[in-house]
């Protein structure tokens, strides 16, 4: 679908008016779980990060057999949860293009024949779950194609137009018409079809497309069904707080509260944004602890929330992270990958993908022998082995270091227990030496060069222009015995 645009702004406004984010230690953690987040995370998505597959352009065949040779090179790459775009066929009816919106459903419990069949999908996820990763289906619940197999048998189901016939959900999704969720037959139908793609594909879960458009209590209802067949991972395309911008005022409410008994996550599209701002320099780094401060005060420390830098929608709609960020992309990746929350990576980011991909036709990715394979290795695979990067850890510690002499370098410290992590990146055109202040001493390797140094309080960094550098801290090294 279109990109979720939000309002930066009144996010920024907010969050000026807040007093200053406390400090919370390990030592103050309290672990009691918040009475209203329902939602028990299953064990292996703790460490994971996360891959978004674009099935139809990863390979010159747009096939599952193709993409399936791709497994190990992403399992070496420290992925752990595959997002699958939809697979289901799709409609002819108002196509766009001349191979449709993956998103313009025809028939929610077949396979896309350009993909190829049930038993190629079926194989694929086998693979996957050898390798130790778990996929989830890309569900497109709000709306289907103009010519589905709903519209055709139930036109009851959908929502009308002042003259009587089906319509849009938004004006510009010419190519979908709305469903309508005062149904109960539909909602038993559609959580049916998604308890099928467990049960005969053994899907692990679900990225649920434009999830706030379509009622609460129907995704609180189906997580409670499909955890009866397996423990299932759910992504909400949401943010929960700002709307999209292509809404009507009626189709957004702030009480929307998808994470408490319905979705492991949510979209950090507010990160998104200010990320965009900050590569242009329209925002300073401190507006980062804004952000931060406004989430603490929503979520408890359980809740995930998903941070990128591209997906299929930035990517086709916005431009890819070259065109906005420039050459703060990296440090942004860097900064994605870091900070508290799941991180995502879209097909093709690891080939430096310098081209809008077409939406609606066939457009494959130049993979160009991987020249971000390692990048993205060495960050996801600290992500994946790091105890103070865990995914939902209420009990970790985020610490910023004091605000340096320039709004254009962050440096933060994440911990758990005797373990931490030190990030500092420098998003301006300028080198800069960065102290750190407060910095507990230790020895630390940096994670892109290997460096090992001694760090601590009063110890400089200095940063190159748009640029960043990752320190794991180390145990010393055993003194020399006498003998």
């Amino acid at each position: 679908m279109l990109r979720l645009s939000f309002l930066l702004s009144g996010l920024l406004l907010l969050a000026a008016c807040q007093p200053e984010q406390p400090v919370r230690t390990v030592a103050d953690c309290d672990q009691t779980p918040n009475a209203a987040y329902t939602v028990r995370h299953p064990a292996w998505a703790d460490s994971a990060s996360i891959y978004e597959v674009n099935i139809r352009q990863y390979t010159p065949e747009g096939t599952f057999r193709a993409f399936e040779a791709h497994l190990p090179r992403l399992q070496k790459m420290g992925v752990g949860i595959l997002w699958l775009m939809p697979v289901q066929p799709i409609g002819q009816l108002n196509r766009k293009g001349t191979l449709g919106s993956q998103y313009s459903i025809q028939d929610y419990r077949a396979v896309n024949p350009e993909f190829g069949t049930m038993d190629d999908l079926r194989h694929l996820i086998q693979e996957a779950h050898k390798l130790g990763m778990h996929v989830i289906l890309d569900w497109v619940a709000n709306h289907t194609s103009w010519d589905s197999q709903l519209s055709q048998q139930h036109p009851e189901w959908f929502t009308r137009s002042k003259a009587g016939g089906f319509q849009p959900p938004v004006s510009d999704w010419q190519d979908v018409i709305d469903l309508d969720y005062s149904k109960p037959e539909l909602r038993r139908y559609m959580q049916e079809s998604m308890a099928f793609w467990l049960r005969e594909a053994d899907f692990d879960g679900f990225r649920c497309d434009v999830a706030g458009l379509v009622p609460t209590d129907f995704w609180n209802d189906t997580r409670r069904e499909l955890e009866k067949v397996k423990p299932v991972f759910m992504l909400a395309e949401w943010d929960e707080l700002f709307p999209p911008t292509f809404l009507r005022p009626e189709q957004f409410s702030p009480d929307t509260k998808l994470l408490e008994k319905a979705f492991d996550m949510a979209y950090a599209l507010r990160l998104h944004g200010l990320m965009d701002s900050l590569a242009t320099g329209k925002a300073p780094t401190a507006d980062l602890d804004k952000y931060r401060l406004a989430e603490t005060q929503r979520y408890p420390g359980s809740v995930y929330l998903m941070n990128f830098t591209s997906s299929h929608d930035v990517n086709s709609w916005d431009g890819t992270e070259y065109e906005r960020l420039g050459k703060n992309a990296l440090p942004l990746a860097v900064l994605a990958a870091m900070l508290p929350g799941m991180p995502m990576v879209y097909s093709g980011q690891e080939a430096a993908l310098k081209k809008r991909l077409r939406f609606f036709d066939k457009d494959t990715i130049p993979w160009n022998d991987y020249p971000l394979q390692d990048f993205y290795t060495k960050l996801l695979q600290l992500k994946k082995r790091h105890p103070a990067l865990l995914n939902g850890d209420a009990c970790a510690e985020f610490e910023t270091l004091p605000a340096s002499s320039s709004p254009e370098v962050y440096s933060f410290v994440r911990r758990r227990d005797d373990k931490a992590v030190l990030t500092v990146i420098n998003l301006g055109r300028q080198p800069h030496q960065l102290v750190l202040r407060t910095l507990e001493p230790g020895n630390f390797r940096e994670l892109f060069s290997g460096q090992i140094l001694k760090l601590g309080a009063s110890s400089k960094v200095l940063l190159p222009a748009h640029s960043y550098r990752v320190y794991e801290q180390i145990a010393p090294p055993p003194r020399k015995g006498l003998w």
